[in-house]
């Protein structure tokens, strides 16, 4: 059985869930750094696109019940493996120990040009 999530908090460009539960996992789809008000990529870096991927991630984590403490898997896609470290920067500010495992791989491309897509695996506390 499964549940799809979404959130007024994140915006999808394609014909997708935000998220589907499937208990006790909840599986969130990549999402690029979208400003959810504007619908357009946020300026700033890599730096500050893996924040609003975060941010829309989390949304919909938070519209579930759930947070960063529940995350137990993140894959990043990168198109600049050069900017890994300012992304890697700004994803240790967003998680305690024990840190969820994590892969990071490059890529030649993303959505509507992001330099950043970040997707992630969490597991609901009661199940």
């Amino acid at each position: 059985m499964r549940s799809a999530l979404t959130s007024a908090r994140a915006r999808a460009v394609g014909p997708y869930s935000h998220g589907i539960v499937s208990d006790p996992f909840v599986y969130l789809s990549g999402q690029t750094p979208l400003d959810p008000d504007s619908g357009v990529l946020v300026g700033g870096g890599v730096g500050a696109q893996t924040a609003q991927c975060f941010d829309n991630l989390l949304a919909v984590l938070a519209d579930d019940g759930l947070d960063e403490g529940d995350v137990v898997k993140v894959n990043v896609y990168l198109t600049d493996m050069a900017t890994f470290e300012e992304m890697n920067a700004t994803y240790a500010t967003r998680f305690s120990e024990p840190l969820p495992a994590r892969t990071t791989i490059g890529v030649a491309a993303l959505p509507l040009g992001a330099a950043v897509e970040i997707e992630l695996i969490a597991r609901r506390r009661n199940s």
